[in-house]
């Protein structure tokens, strides 16, 4: 046994209202959303944007995030159940399953429609979408932490965490979360695989926030932001997966799990996407896309007062 390891007992549910449980992974998700919202109204105000640029992308990009997450894990890993009973991705929405990639798509989809109805250019929403995307990962992680999901293999390091919930789940039920020490001692010490994940995404994040702010590489290098995030979210995902236990029993035996596989055209569109901002010269008038969507909205706002007169 491992004497330095660490012991994970964190009961998932943050609190009861009758029958309805409230989990911290639910509360992750929450507080990632507020902080995504946050930061994101600073970027636009520091942009010149008015307040309802940033309605329209609330809008978009959260309900993107949430039918990508959910319909990305039924089809990517568990096709065999949802899709012979698609109704179930909604019904059974309670038993779990988001998946990080799906969350991704449906986000490109969601800033897709966001920026079309602002006169916006698609790679300036990408751009700016990459600043928060990091941020809000960590905090899901940490969510996936309190739920005791998505550990890691077995491990003697001495930041192992023995994930009662995850490994003694019986016992835990048996004796609500108050497991005897014996039991404790034979729980395996694995890797916090989720919390690794977590310590990146917050690194990415910090790095891109600077060269955001500091570098005003996000207007300067269109593309370049968004490129950053992409590497940074998907090859962080792609290596510490080799440390994490499959999610899904058709994972067994494979080289390389889904949640890698599904990583690689990230990757290879974050390569591209800084290849391509530098390839190209920097933008001379950086505030030319702000300038245009906000005479489109004085155009709109105009069109609109001269038929509330008629």
């Amino acid at each position: 046994m491992n004497i330095l390891s660490i012991v994970w007992n964190w009961d998932p549910t943050f609190i009861m209202l009758g029958n309805l449980d409230i989990r911290w992974y639910g509360l992750m998700w929450a507080l990632a959303i507020l902080a995504a919202e946050r930061i994101c109204h600073l970027t636009f105000r520091h942009e010149g944007l008015p307040p309802r640029t940033l309605e329209s992308a609330f809008i978009w990009i959260v309900l993107g995030t949430f039918v990508g997450a959910r319909v990305g894990h039924c089809i990517f890993y568990e096709p065999e159940t949802y899709l012979p009973e698609p109704w179930r991705i909604i019904t059974d929405i309670r038993d779990g399953g988001m998946a990080s990639h799906g969350a991704t798509i449906g986000i490109l989809l969601g800033i897709w429609i966001f920026v079309r109805r602002n006169h916006l250019p698609f790679i300036w929403g990408l751009d700016r979408i990459a600043i928060v995307a990091p941020l809000s990962g960590a905090i899901i992680r940490l969510g996936n932490l309190f739920n005791s999901e998505i550990v890691g293999y077995t491990t003697d390091v001495p930041w192992g965490f023995k994930f009662v919930y995850h490994d003694a789940r019986r016992a835990w039920i048996e004796f609500n979360g108050d497991v005897p020490a014996e039991i404790i001692a034979d729980i395996p010490a694995r890797h916090p695989a989720q919390l690794y994940e977590s310590l990146c995404y917050f690194l990415t994040f910090g790095i891109i926030l600077w060269l955001y702010y500091r570098k005003d590489l996000g207007r300067r290098r269109p593309g370049f932001l968004f490129g950053v995030a992409m590497i940074g979210i998907f090859l962080t995902r792609f290596f510490i997966e080799f440390l994490k236990e499959r999610q899904v029993d058709f994972e067994e035996g494979m080289t390389l799990d889904m949640g890698q596989l599904l990583s690689i055209p990230f990757i290879l569109i974050g390569v591209y996407m800084i290849y391509r901002s530098l390839r190209k010269p920097a933008v001379a008038d950086i505030n030319a896309v702000v300038d245009h969507a906000n005479r489109e909205y004085a155009r709109e706002d105009k069109k609109r007062g001269k038929k509330s007169k008629k």
